[in-house]
């Protein structure tokens, strides 16, 4: 009966014993596969922070906005005066095209194209008359509040100067309206001449005797 006790005990030792190493290899077994996971997960993850900071800002330092600059602007110049003029004829050939007034030849003139060279009060109001400057031979307009330019417009006629309207276009597209204001031109000395020599001679006036009464 003792052998037997002893041999059951026996037994009862070794299964504990074979237990607990089986216990323990599963168990270091798993740390060694969670610690290849972490391995194996740690380059992916250094591979994405990298890629993050290669397209945009470093994560490690803090945020700052960007700073945009500011871009170059300058003023739209306009197209020559040979480019205009087609472009006004095409216009007035669409308008007459649709039976439609057509615009004035003004449309094709810069403001610092023109001068001043007349101001009138007429009944309709007051008018000027200017002298386009780039055309050859020069010629002269009859203009009145509210006529176009190629840059700008006759805001209102005054004695003795014409206010206009100028709109400045820079190359990102703003737009900008400044006044501009032309005075009246001085006649030159050839031009004061030339009116002199126009103007109506003046007519001598001579005295008429009265008849003396008759004596009777």
């Amino acid at each position: 009966m003792m052998n037997y006790q002893k041999l059951f005990r026996y037994l009862l030792m070794s299964a504990t014993i074979v237990c607990a190493i089986t216990c323990l290899w599963l168990t270091v077994s798993a740390q060694d596969q969670a610690h290849d996971k972490t391995n194996k997960k740690t380059p992916a993850a250094t591979d994405k922070v990298s890629e993050k900071s290669s397209r945009g800002r470093d994560p490690f330092k803090k945020y700052q906005p960007a700073i945009k600059t500011a871009k170059a602007t300058s003023k739209l110049e306009p197209p020559s005066i040979q480019v205009r003029i087609e472009r006004y004829r095409a216009q007035k050939a669409a308008s007459a095209s649709a039976h439609i007034a057509a615009p004035k030849p003004t449309t094709a003139l810069l403001l610092n194209e023109v001068q001043v060279t007349g101001i009138f009060h007429t009944p309709r109001g007051w008018s000027a008359m200017v002298e386009a400057s780039p055309l050859t031979p020069k010629l002269s307009y009859v203009i009145y509040p509210g006529e176009n330019f190629f840059d700008g417009q006759l805001v209102a006629i005054e004695e003795g100067r014409l206010i206009f309207r100028r709109d400045i276009v820079w190359t990102d597209g703003r737009r900008e309206k400044s006044v501009e204001i032309k005075p009246l031109r001085s006649p030159s000395p050839v031009e004061t001449m030339t009116a002199a020599k126009t103007s109506p001679a003046e007519v001598p006036t001579t005295e008429v005797a009265k008849p003396t009464p008759e004596k009777q």
